[in-house]
């Protein structure tokens, strides 16, 4: 920590947000308000994403996961709130975040190969109309090993299969150096070994201190995959560790009806055993 101010603010729902230092969140949201149309998609959310954690966040269809990770980059507008990235505003922090969007947001059809996918990833730093090097090209065959991809480097993205394009979109962001990974729905529709290969490499991140933010759908996981949890549904439910938030209540209290209780029951949830 350091010597800045901590945070101890209220959430909407009257329960305190946790206490980090505002310049130590890589990712830090207050009172964010996304609306399409009249009715909002989040409303007044406070979150707090940790470094050297792997978070994921959870909630309902249409609970506001994906609007609030495109409303904290920017890429979808904000009705009112405040973004800080490591302390800074989101427009001068821009080079240390990396995103994965969902794949089914990606248009396939594009005709390009999978390193050239991978140098996007560079351009950042590089500048768009740059010459790439050979140093370029082995950074990103470098990131393409990591996810098991190197053999496929030629090959056009469209041809791949579903895990097998996820694995490269990972590896653009790898090629990034980021210090904080924002990922939406990284394993859905992809096959087991996949979801294993994306899990090391985001572990291998937090390991080296980076912040792994992921809307995840897969209840089963939430416990051995990740470190924090936040539970969203419209309204910031709950946030903390798994061993805190990740509880009976919380889920109740953000699937409602929708998520049975025989079923809550069959998790791994340490906080509710």
């Amino acid at each position: 920590m350091t010597a800045s101010t901590p945070l101890s603010l209220a959430a909407n729902d009257g329960r305190p947000v946790r206490d980090i230092a505002l310049a130590d969140a890589p990712l830090a949201i207050r009172g964010m308000t996304v609306s399409y149309g009249e009715k909002p998609a989040v409303f007044s959310v406070d979150a707090t994403f940790e470094a050297g954690k792997m978070t994921a966040i959870i909630g309902p269809n249409g609970a506001g996961k994906s609007t609030l990770l495109k409303a904290a980059l920017g890429v979808v507008p904000r009705l009112s709130g405040e973004v800080s990235v490591y302390g800074a505003p989101l427009a001068t922090a821009r080079d240390r975040i990396a995103y994965v969007p969902q794949r089914a947001s990606v248009d396939w059809d594009f005709p390009t190969t999978v390193i050239d996918v991978v140098l996007m990833g560079l351009y950042r730093k590089t500048g768009l109309l740059s010459r790439l090097t050979g140093a370029h090209k082995a950074k990103a065959l470098e990131c393409l090993d990591r996810v098991g991809m190197a053999d496929f480097a030629d090959r056009q993205i469209g041809q791949l299969s579903g895990g097998q394009q996820q694995r490269v979109f990972l590896s653009r962001a790898l090629a990034q150096d980021a210090d904080l990974y924002l990922l939406d729905e990284p394993f859905a529709g992809v096959d087991a070994a996949t979801e294993r290969a994306i899990i090391d490499v985001l572990a291998a991140l937090k390991a080296d201190g980076k912040a792994v933010v992921c809307v995840h759908h897969d209840l089963a996981t939430v416990s051995s995959y990740f470190d924090n949890v936040f539970l969203i549904n419209v309204r910031r439910i709950a946030e903390g560790p798994v061993t805190e938030a990740f509880t009976p209540e919380n889920l109740h209290a953000t699937y409602g009806g929708r998520l049975a209780t025989s079923h809550i029951d069959q998790l791994d949830l340490v906080a509710g055993a």
